[in-house]
């Protein structure tokens, strides 16, 4: 695991992953380390991926103030990372990358947003509560439904309770929940996240930022992508997002959720790849 010290003297984590090309990627939670991207579905053979591990996850130290966990102090430890880059960034990673690529244009090569959101649209709720309906059948679904409420209100304590929620509210994150994301999920469990960063986000941050006044701001060439059957941050919020920015391709995904990576990887490579030849 390489790393850097940031100016406020913390240690930020980051892997490296492949030859080539350098896509710098930041994951998603907020609270979860690059652990859960892999490889993004092979993108390794064909690119270098540099995989950031967010503020106080994985091997980045936690800073002193339990409350620098805004979007502005993620984009800013992007900038310790900066060369002129290609950026990659999927569920709140996707939040950081466009509020970088707002803040500093001139150093973004090209952006990548991954299934995410400018804002917590009113549509998506209703999108999200007949995603999840659908799903009422599947024998995971209380014990799922329940785990994502106690989520929500924030009714844990410790980091390892909200792993533990996380592990058990996650089928909803896939179209259809089968043997290969039981799978892949079952590669999670050894991650630890930080239940500072989301308690702020869900209670403070969630139900009111807004980044579409400065999605034109952005002047990367572009590519928005998320799953068909997204439920949390799916077609709606693509379409929001892609409404503001001037270079733009937006690639829905057929079938899959909000792990594209996992659920779709040949059709994520390929748009990755193409969009970045």
């Amino acid at each position: 695991m390489d790393g850097l010290t940031t100016a406020d003297g913390r240690r930020l984590a980051y892997r490296r992953a492949g030859s080539g090309q350098t896509l710098v990627c930041h994951c998603g939670g907020p609270g979860f380390s690059s652990l859960y991207l892999g490889n993004l579905a092979g993108l390794d053979e064909d690119l270098e991926l540099v995989l950031l591990d967010p503020r106080g996850t994985g091997g980045s130290d936690r800073p002193a103030d339990p409350r620098a966990y805004a979007v502005d102090d993620y984009a800013d430890d992007l900038e310790e990372l900066r060369e002129h880059l290609d950026l990659l960034g999927h569920s709140h990673g996707g939040v950081v990358a466009m509020a970088y690529a707002a803040r500093y244009p001139e150093r973004v090569g090209r952006l990548i947003l991954a299934s995410t959101l400018a804002r917590w649209a009113p549509e998506q709720e209703s999108a999200m509560n007949e995603a999840m309906a659908g799903h009422a059948d599947e024998p995971w679904y209380e014990d799922a439904l329940a785990a994502l409420q106690a989520e929500q209100a924030g009714d844990f304590s410790s980091d390892e309770e909200l792993g533990e929620l996380a592990i058990r509210e996650f089928p909803f994150y896939f179209a259809h929940f089968g043997e290969k994301e039981q799978a892949y999920l079952d590669t999670l469990r050894e991650e630890t996240p930080n239940a500072d960063t989301l308690l702020l986000f869900n209670k403070e941050i969630f139900e009111s930022f807004d980044l579409r006044p400065e999605l034109q701001k952005i002047t990367a060439p572009t590519l928005v992508v998320t799953g068909e059957l997204d439920f949390i941050t799916g077609p709606v919020c693509a379409a929001e997002i892609s409404a503001g920015i001037a270079d733009v391709r937006t690639e829905i995904l057929p079938g899959a959720g909000h792990f594209i990576f996992v659920e779709s990887p040949e059709a994520f490579r390929q748009a990755m790849l193409g969009f970045l030849a």
